[in-house]
Parts: structure tokens; C-alpha cells; sequence
């Protein structure tokens, strides 16, 4: 009885070890299956497109030189105007009194005048024949030259008061479109007050805004394809031309203006247009979005281990994100083999399968 006791005891004790050995077996994982990229470094370059807007190269402030009442006002916004177009104009009362005062006062200077040329004539002959002093000659002498003096003051009030009625009337001086009107009949305008913005015929700029990291590009060139946004065939080439100094402190972006070399009719003002260019190239490695993955908040890939098909992540720089495309600077080298699909399930470590090869 106690041999048979000693026997299952035997039993169970050898059972129970082969249970821990089986416990204590680490179990081989499963190859995950995956696909992945061979890399090569080849040259790239990103494209820049911004959207701008087209406008004159020369924009005016039109505004009256006097001030007056609007009697009369011929156009508006988006009417195209010729150099002596007359676009509005004041009540001229005012000025056309001082013209009436400036020509009385001209022809009280004229007679002003006559009579003292006469005075001083008749002096030199009297003082020629010895019937008049040298006081009474330079006396005369002075009348005149002071007469004449008080008529060319008032020659120049007189074309004062010309100018003055002319600037009852504002004519834009160039041709252009009026892209702005700031005056209506009835209102009392006041000198350089803006009344019209005039956008002069000639030359076209486009207007954009960008962020000052965009000066941090290396553009490949000194040309921007232009294309209207409503109708990409047409198309144009343009220039930069200015820079503002400043950022804009409402939305942080610094204002460019490129000239357009001839721009096309169809390019008008205020039409939408959109700036394209080129940095220059690069060499970096072009991956799918789907090889993206993370790494103490730091871009990182999948590589894969050509000698145990085991993945570890690496940190990459990033030089930009692309359409379906993740543009990589650094990082990797080339020949290596990175995770492309699947990589969502992979932790370091992990063998894995690519697809199309054999298993491991």
C-alpha cells in the first residue's frame, strides 16, 4: 500500500514539473506580416504654392486740394476713367468770388501803374530840360516801381485764385479703374481727404501673404509661375519686387508684391490668382504617410534588421509633408528597409514578415 502511495506520489510530482516546464517555455512570437521600402536617396525639391491677389502697381488716393461741398459726382467703383475724366466737384462760390476779387484787384493795380509810368515820364523830361528836381524825379521813380510791384502781387493772387477754382474739380490726372469712393453729393469734403482710389493702367503686381518662414526656403530661381485661379491655362510669370519690413500684428504674416511679366487681359484687378514655385533639390528619402510613426514626440520609421527581420524605431528629420508623401532629410541610409504598412501593430523587437518573402 505504501509502494502504491509512493508511486503517485512520483506521479504527480513529475507531472506537476512537466507543467512549469511548459509554463516557463517562452513562446516564439509570431512573424507580423508587413510591407516595406528599400531606400535611396534621390533628389527632391518641394513646391511653394500660395494664393495672392492682382492689383496696379500704382494705386492713388485722389482727394480735392480745397474744401467745398460735393455738387456733382460721375462715377463709381469699378468704372474705368480717362486722364481728364471729371470724376466730382464742389461748390465753386466760394473760389469763383475770390477770382472776381483777384481781377479787381489786378486792374486796380494796372491803372495803379499806368498813372505813376506817366508821373515818372513826365520827371525825366522835366528834369532833362531843368524844370524838375532829382527828389522829385526819384520820387516819381519809386511810385512806379512800387506800382509795379502791387500789380505782379496781384497777377499772383489772381492765378492763386485760378488754381483755387480748378481744384473744384478732381480729375484723376492718369487713366485707370476706380477701385474705391469715399465722397457723395452733399457732403462737405475737406482738402486731401481721400475721395477715389485710383489703380492706374500699366503694370501688374500680385499681392500675397506669407509667414517669415517661408524666407527660410532656398528657392530654386528668381520666377513664379502665376495662374488664375479660375482658369489655370492662363498663366503668367512674375517677379518679386517688394518685401515689407514689417509683420502684420493682426495675423503674423509679412506682405510680398511680385510684378507680373505682361499679364494676361484676363488677369484683372482682384482676380485670385495662385503662386507657384520650387526649392532647390535636395537629396532625401520619399516615403508613404502610412511609414509615419512616433517617437518621444519626434518623427520616427520602422527599420528593419536585414540579419533577424527584427524592427527597431528610428528618429528621422523630416524636411517636409507632401501629398501622400513624407519627405525625409536625414535619419536613414540608403539600402536600409523601413516598415511602409502594418507598423501600427510593431513594438521594438518584433520580427516581422515582408510581404511577398519568405518567412523567417
Amino acid at each position: 500500500m505504501k509502494d502504491s502511495r509512493r508511486v503517485a506520489a512520483f506521479a504527480l510530482m513529475a507531472l506537476g514539473l512537466t507543467a512549469c516546464s511548459d509554463v516557463a517555455k517562452p513562446q516564439r512570437r509570431e512573424a507580423l506580416l508587413v510591407r516595406a521600402q528599400t531606400l535611396k536617396y534621390q533628389d527632391h525639391s518641394l513646391t511653394i504654392a500660395l494664393t495672392g491677389e492682382v492689383r496696379a502697381r500704382v494705386q492713388t488716393e485722389l482727394s480735392f486740394r480745397v474744401s467745398g461741398q460735393v455738387i456733382e459726382r460721375n462715377v463709381d467703383v469699378g468704372q474705368h476713367v480717362d486722364a481728364d475724366t471729371l470724376l466730382a466737384r464742389l461748390d465753386p462760390s466760394e473760389q469763383k468770388a475770390d477770382l472776381d476779387s483777384a481781377n479787381a484787384g489786378v486792374g486796380a493795380a494796372e491803372a495803379q501803374l499806368r498813372q505813376a509810368s506817366s508821373n515818372f515820364d513826365r520827371q525825366k523830361s522835366l528834369l532833362a530840360t531843368g524844370f524838375a528836381t532829382k527828389a522829385a524825379y526819384d520820387q516819381a521813380e519809386q511810385a512806379m516801381r512800387t506800382a509795379q510791384g502791387t500789380l505782379d502781387s496781384a497777377l499772383a493772387q489772381l492765378g492763386t485764385a485760378r488754381d483755387a477754382l480748378s481744384y473744384t474739380e478732381l480729375r484723376p490726372g492718369k487713366p485707370g479703374t476706380i477701385t474705391a469712393r469715399n465722397v457723395e453729393i452733399g457732403q462737405v469734403a475737406q482738402p486731401a481727404q481721400s475721395a477715389f482710389t485710383l489703380a492706374e493702367d500699366g503694370q501688374r503686381d500680385v499681392v500675397i501673404n506669407v509667414y517669415e518662414s517661408i524666407f527660410f526656403l532656398k528657392v530654386d530661381g528668381d520666377t513664379f509661375d502665376v495662374t488664375l485661379a479660375a482658369d489655370p491655362q492662363v498663366h503668367a510669370l512674375a517677379r518679386v519686387r517688394e518685401v515689407s519690413p514689417t509683420v502684420d500684428s493682426k495675423n503674423g504674416t509679412v506682405r510680398v508684391k511680385m510684378a507680373i511679366d505682361d499679364a494676361p487681359p484676363e488677369m484683372s484687378l482682384g482676380a485670385a490668382v495662385v503662386v507657384t514655385g520650387r526649392t532647390k533639390p535636395e537629396p532625401a528619402v520619399i516615403l508613404p504617410w502610412s511609414a509615419f510613426a512616433e517617437s518621444d514626440a519626434s518623427p520616427a520609421v520602422w527599420v528593419i534588421d536585414p540579419a533577424t527581420n527584427a524592427v527597431s524605431l528610428r528618429r528621422v528629420e523630416v524636411d517636409g509633408f507632401e501629398k501622400e508623401k513624407l519627405v525625409v532629410k536625414s535619419g536613414l541610409k540608403s539600402g536600409e528597409r523601413v516598415v511602409t504598412e502594418g507598423g501600427k501593430l510593431l513594438r521594438p523587437g518584433q520580427t516581422v514578415q515582408v510581404d511577398g518573402e519568405a518567412a523567417p
